[in-house]
């Protein structure tokens, strides 16, 4: 009898490898500037929890500690493979919502 065995994925921050289901998917998605800087667009880094949007993604543990280390690491654009201005109020929200609940 063969058991499948789950994901395992690196987290971006504490670069420790975890199952999947105790990380969160993160992406990568463009914003479109408006007024002065218009043209100019700013990258958001949203979290996925269903795994569902397209693009290429990064896995983090859903904790304030991990997402420092990434932030301070500068770990997002190398994991998404994206420059220029990052936005990542999106996923400080759903951090800070997640520990909230823990």
């Amino acid at each position: 009898m063969q058991s499948r065995s789950a994901p395992v994925r690196t987290c971006i921050g504490c670069r420790k490898r975890e199952l999947a289901a105790e990380l969160v998917r993160v992406v990568a998605q463009g914003i479109a500037a408006e007024g002065e800087n218009f043209g100019v667009e700013s990258i958001a880094i949203v979290p996925d929890p269903r795994r569902r949007l397209p693009g290429r993604g990064a896995w983090l543990h859903p904790s304030s500690a991990c997402l420092s280390q990434a932030i301070r690491r500068r770990a997002f654009g190398r994991a998404l493979r994206v420059s220029g201005n990052l936005d990542i109020s999106a996923l400080e929200q759903y951090v800070e919502n997640r520990h909230e609940h823990s």
